[in-house]
């Protein structure tokens, strides 16, 4: 029985570790260079822990981290308004090691600002 709950533990802690190494925190994108993008949206996610969608900025594709559809939802950005093809701009910070990969801080689509942050 403690054999038993040791491996019940450990995997617990494993699933903990890889939920961890999975988050995209702040401390990894460079809030001193604030990217402001306008494209269409491509290959839209809608999902947690963090919603994505990818868009080209002179002819450069861009991974754009979103916040969790929990928080986007609660703000009143609805995944059927993230669907391919929809302009939209993007402001947030580039990935200080990840080239091509930025999180947003707010984009706006129809015009209207939804902040993720």
């Amino acid at each position: 029985m403690k054999l038993i709950k040791s491996y019940c533990l450990a995997a617990l802690l494993l699933v903990s570790l890889s939920f961890t190494l999975a988050h995209h925190g702040w401390s990894n994108y460079d809030q001193e260079k604030v990217l402001d993008y306008s494209s269409r949206i491509k290959d839209p996610t809608y999902e947690n822990p963090h919603s994505t969608m990818k868009i080209n900025y002179k002819e450069k594709e861009w991974l754009v981290i979103l916040a969790p559809a929990s928080r986007m939802n609660n703000r009143g950005l609805t995944a059927a308004m993230l669907k391919e093809g929809i302009p939209v701009r993007v402001v947030g910070y580039p990935h200080k090691k990840i080239d091509g990969e930025m999180r947003a801080e707010r984009i706006f689509i129809d015009g209207k600002k939804y902040e993720l942050r």
